[in-house]
């Protein structure tokens, strides 16, 4: 939805550099292309966050159900390690073989 506003903001300033600017066709063309080329960056770079985060999310419900993932070459399961919630890091626990080993959850696959 905030992209649409972005394409109307698009038009309101190529509205605006047309009756209120002495910029020459070019000009203007270029000052909004260069806002609708910010505005498909930032899109690109929302959607690549929320497929990663999305990701994370889906390994940490995988794990707190009891599934064996593979991270880094690793098994991880909840027999050896806990999840802190906060980082969504899978620590070792203690008196296992894998004490104190930090996996993040998002090289898991």
């Amino acid at each position: 939805m905030g992209y649409i506003y972005g394409l109307i903001v698009l038009g309101l300033l190529f509205t605006l550099l047309n009756y209120f600017t002495e910029l020459n066709n070019k000009q203007k063309f270029a000052v909004s292309s260069l806002f609708g080329l910010f505005v498909l960056l930032a899109y690109l770079y929302n959607t690549s966050t929320q497929n990663e985060q999305e990701k994370i999310l889906k390994t940490v419900r995988d794990f707190q159900n009891g599934k064996t993932l593979v991270c880094n070459g690793k098994d991880i399961n909840s027999t050896f390690y806990t999840l802190s919630v906060g980082t969504y890091t899978f620590i070792g626990k203690e008196n296992t073989p894998y004490y104190s080993d930090m996996v993040s959850a998002s090289t898991c696959r």
